[in-house]
């Protein structure tokens, strides 16, 4: 008995000293979409015609085009394959209204491809070209606010929990 209660206190002690955050353990595995999707993910019963809101639960391919004190607005992107380049990612064209907002989590996990400074130097990217390093929701809101970088924004209960940046060169 007292040996349960010993690693269950010891659990608890790691989850509550940041190395896995509690209520990141319940966030559902989201398929993720293809990182260099060419079309624009729906979603499907979104209103548009109504005030912008939060986009159902799962993970969109799109990037931060706005962010206030209560929220930030993001939009789903696409990859454009380029004549005389790789591709580039566009969002959706002038006067379309296919936009979310949502609160970012207090906790929100934020995978830079770039790094933590505020120059962008280095690289930290897995393999997939995703970023892999963990910076704080101070670094996201930053970066945000400044540059349209895009990501793999996953969404959960109506808030951004998770950003990771895609390496575009």
């Amino acid at each position: 008995m007292k040996r349960s209660l010993l690693a269950a206190a010891a659990v608890l002690s790691v989850a509550l000293a940041g190395a896995i955050p509690a209520e990141a353990a319940a966030i559902p595995d989201f398929p993720a979409p293809k990182t260099f999707g060419t079309t624009f993910q729906s979603d499907p019963g979104h209103d548009f015609t109504k005030h912008i809101s939060s986009r159902k639960d799962g993970i969109l391919r799109g990037w931060i085009v706005h962010v206030s004190p209560h929220d930030a607005e993001y939009t789903p992107i696409k990859w454009v394959k380029d004549k005389y380049s790789e591709g580039h990612f566009v969002g959706p064209p002038e006067g379309d209204v296919t936009a979310y907002a949502s609160p970012v989590a207090r906790n929100v996990v934020f995978l830079s491809a770039f790094g933590c400074s505020a120059n962008l130097n280095g690289f930290t990217v897995d393999k997939k070209g995703l970023g892999a390093k963990r910076c704080s929701r101070k670094v996201l809101l930053t970066r945000a606010a400044k540059f349209q970088r895009p990501s793999l924004i996953t969404v959960y209960r109506g808030q951004i929990v998770k950003v990771q940046e895609i390496y575009t060169p």
